[in-house]
């Protein structure tokens, strides 16, 4: 089972924030991209078992996106 998890950067807070449609339930946050991947990949399964899906051949794929004004 493939899952997409999306990292959108949000300027006010400061954070990155991770969502999923594939995995009901998955919204964390964090400051630094690399935590936040660390969290997800244990939360990710655990969601997945909460919602009565058995997140066996688990694989995780991630896409993220940051805009900054430069100018």
């Amino acid at each position: 089972m493939n899952c997409k998890i999306n990292f959108l950067w949000d300027n006010d807070a400061a954070v990155w924030i991770a969502t999923s449609h594939d995995v009901p339930g998955l919204i964390l946050e964090s400051g630094s991209l690399d935590a936040l991947i660390e969290r997800v990949k244990f939360a990710a399964p655990e969601l997945m078992e909460l919602n009565g899906i058995e997140p066996e051949n688990l694989t995780l794929s991630f896409l993220a996106k940051r805009e900054d004004k430069v100018a």
